[in-house]
């Protein structure tokens, strides 16, 4: 089973260029599932049901989120009621809308998608990761389970891909919209990429006006976050699965432009 991961898609303009090349990536690299990160796939930060709509609409099975999952409340029910939206699973269970755990029925095979969120450098007060991804596990209904690790620090996400080998079939990262180079089969069989990267504008600071973020780190003062225009991307990891083991065959990230 080919399974395709994109990188945190950035406002509507992102979203457009995701559905421009998403189908023929699909048919060219035989892709059989795909999950996203929408969690800045509305404009202004956050989610909402109309970009998650737009995101399914274009050829995506399922969305993973991350520290802006809730920036929008208009996204709280459908968040909680979706069962192809993923949340978190280190927010507070049973307080925080929906759920940090899907088993998707494909129909060929069960995949169960894990995401969780890192906690350095995160401003959060959120579970350990390690902890919650081990309840997560737990509750996986299938070998074939991949997880979203969204996170700041390589350290944390290389320690979470160490720790998760042969636990899983894959772990992508996401969080700081810049795509690292060490996609790889981990020793004991899992899929690994440090952060799989951003869908946006190429020329920008994480998808923001590049003069805005300059200015606010000069002035530190607080700033409003247009998003850039103009030539886009889309970076993506595909991770090759073994049906029956659950086991990565091979690790491959991806640059659409």
């Amino acid at each position: 089973m080919r399974i395709l991961c994109i990188g945190d898609v950035v406002g509507s303009i992102g979203c457009d260029f995701l559905r421009s090349k998403l189908p023929a990536l699909k048919q060219i690299k035989g892709i059989d599932f795909v999950i996203c990160n929408g969690e800045n796939s509305s404009d202004g930060n956050g989610i909402t049901p109309s970009s998650a709509k737009f995101l399914f609409d274009s050829g995506v099975d399922v969305i993973t989120l991350g520290n802006h999952t809730y920036r929008r409340k208009e996204a709280y029910d459908f968040i909680d009621e979706n069962p192809f939206v993923v949340r978190p699973s280190n927010f507070p269970e049973n307080l925080a809308p929906g759920v940090g755990i899907r088993n998707i029925d494909t129909g060929r095979r069960i995949i169960s998608v894990i995401n969780v969120m890192g906690n350095m450098c995160m401003d959060n007060n959120l579970d350990s990761a390690f902890d919650s991804i081990d309840k997560m596990l737990s509750k996986a209904e299938s070998k074939i389970i991949i997880v979203d690790f969204h996170a700041e620090t390589t350290s944390e996400k290389r320690a979470m891909g160490y720790y998760l080998d042969g636990k899983i079939s894959a772990m992508f990262g996401t969080h700081t919209h810049v795509q690292t180079s060490d996609a790889q089969v981990l020793p004991n069989g899992s899929g690994y990429i440090t952060d799989v990267g951003m869908t946006g504008t190429i020329h920008s600071v994480l998808g923001v006006k590049t003069d805005i973020i300059i200015n606010k780190f000069k002035t530190r003062l607080p700033a409003r976050f247009d998003l850039a225009s103009g030539d886009c991307k889309m970076e993506c990891a595909v991770f090759d699965i073994d049906d029956k083991t659950g086991k990565c065959i091979s690790a491959e990230s991806l640059r659409i432009e």
